[in-house]
This record gives structure tokens, C-alpha cells and sequence, in this order.
């Protein structure tokens, strides 16, 4: 089908990890993009012209996630190896290490003042931390099995995490309490996360489901099935009004919120998507993958009208009927499916050989402090 102005488009494609790359995230000023991977490395790419890549090997088993503090001056990681190292993102790669949990750590998140972050763990506990200090600070340990994902609200105040024993919790930070929990019977989440106003959190599927909830409300505000397999990410667009998610079946796909539809269908990975992630200014989006790969997509959703772009989906696509305008407040929350149209994007022939790094990438020393307790580390 033929691209509009308005359409995302490929980007950069980077290549350089030996395995999945389980989780990518932009730093606060566009110029770098951080990606973790299987093969318990984290990269740094630069995406200024004729830059290197940073390799920063150190942990000893699969890295799970990795994220830049909101100043942009240190990158934590977790891992399989039940640790968390904080970085820093230059060609020293100097780094400290937290033994944080007595399993797996699959996520580690930051809150918006950059003084915490919170990592997530198969212990069934969630952490939180002070970042100045590398210090532990409290537990919440009300799931019941492993904990896969843990993310602030935008304000600091609240937490949000998702359990195999398929709950979604909210937790008040000040009272260190579960507020509330949502329960779906079906299956578990992967992930979870707050979108921009804080209002909403949204959760990713085995069931290959994703979910919207209202959480002053309690209630389920939009509920969509058009992935074929499980959903492994997701990311709110700085607007609100767009949701990527990232999937098994190895597509990305763009939720237009406001009009409760599917809009876009990106390929390009080879095999399971794994992670997604919008840059803070919304004008770029990252994937990556089982394939080794992190893909960076251009979106213009920030140049045009949410109106126009719809009209002009609606004439691209054909839909069968029309979108229901109220779906972000329902009276009974109904299924989105994909039996209307989206937009296929499929940029592969575009990709080149993936087994050439691309771009040069300069292996930092491993030779890293490794710290039993934490707190005894400086960078």
C-alpha cells in the first residue's frame, strides 16, 4: 500500500547484540538509545552521524531491562544474574553493581525525580531504591508469583506492577500499600505502564490481549485483541493518544486511543518482538527483538491533526464501520479485533545483511567492580 506523509517509516536499523534484544529505551535527549539483550550485554547507540555503538559487558547472565535516568547521566540494567547495575553511558562504561533480589530481576524503572528506582524480580517482590545513596529502601510483597514488570506514575506516587498470578496492582508509595488490583482469569501480563496524565495504566497480554484501565475509576476502559500470540510490550506516545505494542507474532502495532482502533501493522523484525519504546519527544519509536535487532521508526504523528490523520485512515482503509468516539469512556467496555483494516508497513527489503554490525561499536573493558552488597559501590 503506498506511505502517506503521516505513516511511520524505518529509520535506523542497529546491529551488534549476539542474541534478543529484550528491551530498548531513548535517552531524555533523543541522542542515544539504550538496548538490553540475552546476551548479557547492554548497548549504547549514538544517533549522531559516524558514531560508535558502546558495549558494556559485566553481567553474567541475560540482561532483562535497562533505562536511562531521567537526567540522562546513568543507565541501570537488570538480569537474570538477580543483580542491577547502574552505568555510566560514555566510552568508560564505569558501573555499580546492586545484588538486588534472590531471583531473576526483570525490570528496573526510575521515577520521574530520578532520586528512585524500583526493580521487579521471580522473588515476587518489588524493590525500591535510593539512587543517590545505591540503597535499599522497602519491599511490596503482595503478588503471589513472579513479578514481571513495575513502573512509576508520571507524578512519583504510585507504582504499577503486573504477576504470573495474573494481577495488575496499584501500590501507593506513601503508604506502601496495594490500592488496587485487577484481575484478569485468562492469563497473565508482561507488561504494564502509566499512561502520560497518569490516569490510566495499560497492560500487555499472554492471551495476546491489551487492556486500558481507568484507575480512579477501577474499571476496564478499552480491551484490544489484534495480535495473533502474546504481547510482550508496550509504550504510551507523550500525547496520550497512541499506544505501540510489540508482540510473538512478530509485529508492532499502533493503537489509536482516542478512537478505540488499530491503525498501523509495522514488519520487519524476523521472529518475536519483545520490546517498544517512544522517544520522550514522540517524533521516534524503537523495536527490538529475537532477531538480534533494534529497529528506530520515524512518526510524524506530532505534525498533523489527530482528525485528519483519521479521516484519512478511514479513506486508506475502508473500515467496516465506524469508530466508537466514546470508547475511552464506555459504559460496558467492549473487544477491539482486527477485523478492521490497519495500515501494513513492511520495510524488510529495506534491512541489509544482518550479520554485519552496523554501526562500529567499541567493546568497553569488563573489567567492573562487582559489589555483594549495596551501597558499596562508587561510580
Amino acid at each position: 500500500m503506498a506511505s502517506a506523509l503521516e505513516d511511520p517509516a524505518l529509520q535506523r536499523h542497529f546491529k551488534g547484540h549476539k542474541d534478543a534484544v529484550t528491551y530498548v529505551d531513548f535517552s531524555p535527549d533523543g541522542k542515544q538509545l539504550a538496548s538490553s539483550s540475552a546476551d548479557a550485554c547492554v548497548m549504547i547507540w549514538n544517533f549522531k552521524p559516524q558514531s560508535r555503538a558502546y558495549k558494556y559487558p559485566g553481567h553474567k547472565e541475560a540482561v532483562t531491562c535497562v533505562q536511562f535516568s531521567p537526567s540522562g547521566h546513568l543507565v541501570a540494567s537488570s538480569s537474570k544474574d538477580r543483580t542491577v547495575r547502574l552505568w555510566a553511558p560514555n566510552i568508560k562504561g564505569e558501573s555499580s553493581v546492586l545484588k538486588a533480589h534472590t531471583a531473576v530481576v526483570r525490570c528496573v524503572n526510575f521515577s520521574s525525580d530520578g532520586h528512585t528506582f524500583i526493580t521487579a524480580s521471580d522473588d515476587k517482590s518489588i524493590k525500591a531504591w535510593n539512587l543517590h545513596r545505591q540503597r535499599f529502601l522497602y519491599s511490596l510483597t503482595e503478588h503471589t508469583n513472579w513479578v514481571r514488570c513495575a513502573r512509576f506514575s508520571p507524578d512519583g506516587r504510585l507504582i504499577a506492577s503486573c504477576s504470573d498470578d495474573k494481577t495488575v496492582r496499584i501500590w501507593d508509595i506513601t503508604n506502601r500499600l496495594c490500592i488496587n488490583t485487577f484481575v484478569d482469569y485468562k492469563g497473565h501480563s508482561n507488561y504494564v505502564d502509566f499512561n502520560p496524565m497518569g490516569t490510566c495504566v495499560a497492560s500487555a497480554g499472554v492471551d495476546s490481549t491489551v487492556k486500558v484501565w481507568d484507575i480512579r475509576t477501577n474499571k476496564l476502559l478499552q480491551h484490544y485483541q489484534v495480535h495473533n500470540a502474546g504481547v510482550n510490550s508496550l509504550s504510551f506516545h507523550p500525547s496520550g493518544n497512541y499506544l505501540l505494542t510489540a508482540s510473538n507474532d512478530g509485529t508492532v502495532k499502533i493503537l489509536d486511543l482516542l478512537e478505540g482502533r488499530l491503525i498501523y501493522t509495522l514488519h520487519g523484525h524476523q521472529g518475536p518482538v519483545l520490546s517498544v519504546a517512544f522517544s520522550k519527544s514522540g517524533d521516534q519509536f524503537a523495536s527490538g527483538a529475537t532477531d538480534a535487532q533494534v529497529l528506530v521508526w520515524k512518526t510524524n504523528f506530532d505534525k498533523y491533526n489527530i482528525k485528519e490523520i483519521v479521516k484519512l485512515q478511514q479513506k486508506r482503509t475502508c473500515p467496516e464501520a465506524p469508530p466508537h468516539l466514546n470508547d475511552i469512556y464506555p459504559k460496558t467496555p467492549h473487544l477491539h479485533t482486527s477485523s478492521g483494516h490497519s495500515i501494513e508497513i513492511n520495510p524488510m527489503f529495506e534491512l541489509a545483511d544482518t550479520q554485519t554490525f552496523d554501526p562500529p561499536i567499541i567493546d568497553v573493558g569488563a573489567n567492573f567492580p562487582y559489589c555483594r552488597q549495596a551501597g558499596t559501590c562508587k561510580l
